[in-house]
């Protein structure tokens, strides 16, 4: 069975440094999640970007672990982040990572869709929760 969940959330991007110099392009940032509505917790995560000379075309990649409780169950889940922008169309991608739910949330899986509008997050999550293999 396809469950629903959705809400809103806030987030705090923050630049790490590589110590390198590193290239302009390629860029490294934490993530500090606070999700609220039918997902209540935290999430840490990692990202990768690149950007080109193309205004509005660029790529990302993150994984995050998220800490809370889904519509009242306990336990922990990773996301995977697949991000491209052409030319300020958006393509993105947010998948549970397989096996990587806890507690509760144990067979975790499903999609998460991002959306922002007036400087506001929303998330849409479609997910299954099935006995742990």
């Amino acid at each position: 069975m396809i469950n629903h969940a959705s809400g809103t959330f806030e987030v705090k991007v923050t630049p790490e440094t590589d110590g390198n110099g590193g290239e302009p392009a390629l860029g490294r940032m934490s993530l500090d999640k606070q999700f609220h509505g039918d997902l209540e917790g935290t999430s840490k995560g990692e990202m990768l970007t690149v950007g080109t000379d193309v205004k509005g075309s660029a790529g990302y990649v993150a994984m995050e672990r998220v800490i809370g409780k889904l519509k009242g169950q306990s336990g922990t889940f990773a996301l995977q982040h697949t991000g491209t922008m052409t030319r300020g169309v958006p393509n993105l991608t947010i998948t549970v990572v397989p096996d990587s739910a806890t507690g509760e949330l144990i067979g975790l899986a499903g999609k998460m869709k991002i959306n922002i509008t007036d400087a506001r997050h929303f998330y849409e999550f479609e997910y299954t929760l099935a006995d742990s293999q």
